[in-house]
């Protein structure tokens, strides 16, 4: 098949009913302009973005507070503040969109039935929950974290939480201990909530001691939520079973209205570099954000069934909750997509009535490897499947019009954490073509630079973004100058969001993703800090230093190799390799245990001290020795000897 053939092309009726086309309508006749096609409406958003994010506080009426003077201040794109002197609410707007003739939340476990969350009952549950925290006199800005699975009772939480202006933060119970108290410990909550058991393939996992731990370690904790379904399992006095906290008279659920750019919620990076970084995101960016792309990107219309299988560990959860910003339903499956086999989702699909349905591009190469066949169920409700996480290959593309459906709109989209959504995504008046993200979104100033800064177009280059957009971090916690923020994307190229992938942006105005340009492993869409890595290495005391990269391949597949220095006199045995993914598992997590344990002399690092991966990366990528790094900057530059010679005996 030709990598970027047409596979599926919007009906005239598709185009025209779309959201984005209203959107274009009003554009046009708001401003007297007109647009050839989607490319001109992209170049004006980001050539006029003043005007254009105007135009979406606009075009949504956002419920607010106070006057703006000017729609962004700041001469720097980490600088930049929005939307000064007005004041709201993320989780009013969620409530303002109250449908009683559809379910806010749908949502199913592995081992239970698909159940209904009506509006009355989200808003009477988010109320109760309001006044457990107002009990417990959380004030605007205060933290609750959450050691929560994929359930309304964390939906709940979080809008009880933001409703209050107090901030959000939450991990999936399928982390180690290390990496929840990773992240947990930088925000200093003073709430915890938590589950003391989940269930993923089929077995049931208690975390009565993961919460007593957490408890230890993040002495801020002043209360305890536990979401659970033992009525007698309070442990001490701060203790609060979810259940007692929801039987509490709620009365009105108030909502507070906070600065625009006023912190919402707390996500993470992968920890690449130290701990895991701590991006906050603002009520106003995020809402403005959601709304456009939820809308316009991924057409969600009101009573429609908007599914994304994710964890609260993953910026999916809290991006699908876009989806109550466009009037639909939120549907939500917890435990794993395997179990009892990869039918379990498409089932899922046909019986809670689906007509949007997300993933990862891990799923769907899954899907393919196991000879699934998802078109046996009846998915006529469907209009699109969404796919990000990392690169959806042609053969993935091609399964989805062969096996789900030739009608589907599949719409593949990149994005991060670091901006709760996505830069390049779908568009319902385009065609789809085989392995190519469709487009890059409104507002969005993204463009492929090569190593001299300068615009590149259908020549592969780095992901860059040159303008700000409401989404972005308002700042790195723990970070008052600044530093982490600008190390983590501005070094390369002065004032543009350098983010880290390699990019090109095709003859269609399409978007093709080759993998990540630094040291950030992604592996099958979940993306990993090498430094966690290193971590559980250190607690193997048979090893004295260690490396690791992940290489994604063209076929969709990947491959994570760990390089270990042994200390003198060991050896890399069968049973070591054991001990060491049994360390990784446990301390961390399935996704974190290397495809190989390969043992080497010495690890290159800089003079100044750092390891090199991106050039081992790039090595084992292809690249010639002398491209992929010089000699002259590492501190042992023989050290480079056996990566060479390990690079070439692979391919």
């Amino acid at each position: 098949m030709q990598n970027n053939a047409m596979l599926w092309k919007p009906s005239e009726e598709f185009i025209a009913n779309s959201n984005l086309t209203h959107f274009r309508q009003w554009i046009e006749k708001k401003y007297k302009l007109h647009f050839e096609d989607y490319h001109s409406l992209w170049t004006w958003s980001v050539s006029n973005p003043d005007v254009f994010w105007e135009s979406i506080w606009q075009y949504f009426d956002i419920l607010q507070d106070g006057k703006y003077e000017y729609i962004r201040k700041g001469d720097k794109i980490y600088e930049t503040l929005w939307f000064e002197g007005t004041r709201l609410n993320y989780a009013e707007h969620i409530f303002r969109k109250r449908d009683d003739t559809n379910p806010a939340i749908i949502h199913k476990s592995e081992n239970g039935n698909i159940a209904e969350v009506s509006w009355e009952e989200l808003r009477t549950s988010v109320a109760s929950i309001q006044s457990f925290l107002k009990s417990k006199n959380i004030q605007p800005g205060d933290r609750v974290a959450a050691y929560a699975s994929c359930t309304p009772e964390a939906t709940v939480a979080m809008l009880a939480t933001v409703s209050l202006g107090a901030i959000w933060s939450s991990c999936s119970p399928d982390f180690g201990t290390p990496a929840v108290i990773d992240r947990f410990s930088q925000i200093k909550p003073k709430v915890l909530i938590a589950v003391d058991r989940y269930s993923y393939g089929g077995k049931s996992f208690d975390k009565r001691q993961t919460v007593r731990d957490l408890v230890k370690n993040l002495p801020s904790i002043e209360h305890i939520l536990l979401i659970t379904e033992d009525h007698e399992a309070p442990w001490t006095a701060n203790v609060t079973p979810w259940q007692a906290a929801l039987e509490e008279d709620s009365g009105n659920l108030d909502f507070v209205r906070v600065p625009f750019n006023h912190p919402l919620w707390v996500l993470y990076s992968s920890g690449t570099t130290g701990l895991p970084k701590a991006f906050v995101h603002s009520h106003g960016g995020i809402l403005l954000e959601q709304l456009k792309y939820g809308s316009f990107h991924n057409d969600f219309k009101p009573g429609e069934r908007c599914f994304w299988y994710t964890t609260t560990g993953w910026m999916m959860w809290n991006y699908i909750h876009g989806a109550l910003l466009a009037g639909a339903t939120m549907v939500l499956y917890e435990g794993s997509v395997a179990y009892p086999d990869l039918n379990v989702l498409w089932k899922f699909a046909q019986d809670a009535r689906i007509n949007h349905f997300g993933t990862s591009a891990g799923f769907l190469l899954a899907n393919i490897k196991a000879n699934i066949h998802p078109n046996i169920y009846d998915l006529s409700l469907l209009r699109s499947i969404s796919s990000t996480g990392s690169t959806l290959p042609p053969e993935g593309f091609e399964w989805v019009y062969k096996n789900v459906g030739s009608n589907i709109w599949l719409v593949s989209m990149s994005g991060g954490s670091d901006v709760c959504s996505a830069f390049v995504g779908g568009n319902p008046t385009l065609p789809v073509h085989a392995g190519e993200i469709q487009c890059r979104a409104l507002g969005c100033d993204l463009h492929a630079y090569n190593e001299s800064g300068v615009p590149v177009f259908e020549e592969v280059g780095e992901m860059v973004i040159k303008s700000p957009m409401p989404s972005m971090p308002v700042y790195f916690w723990n970070d008052p100058d600044q530093t982490r923020y600008k190390e983590s994307y501005f070094e390369m190229f002065p004032n543009v969001w350098r983010h880290g992938d390699w990019i090109k942006i095709t003859q269609n105005q399409g978007i093709v993703i080759y993998g990540r340009s630094d040291a950030t492993l992604n592996r099958a869409g979940v993306r990993i800090g090498t430094s966690e890595i290193y971590r559980a290495m250190d607690m193997i005391e048979e090893v004295s230093d260690s490396l690791i990269i992940c290489i994604e391949k063209t076929n969709g597949e990947f491959w994570m190799p760990l390089f270990v220095v042994m200390k003198a006199g060991k050896q890399l045995t069968d049973e070591l390799v054991t001990k060491m993914k049994t360390t990784l598992r446990n301390q961390y997590s399935p996704r974190h245990v290397p495809d190989e344990i390969i043992a080497v002399p010495d690890i290159p690092y800089t003079i100044s001290g750092k390891k090199t991966e991106t050039p081992i990366k790039k090595l084992f990528m292809g690249m010639e020795p002398e491209k992929a790094t010089t000699l002259g900057v590492l501190r042992n530059p023989d050290s480079m000897k056996a990566f060479i010679d390990l690079s070439k005996a692979k391919r």
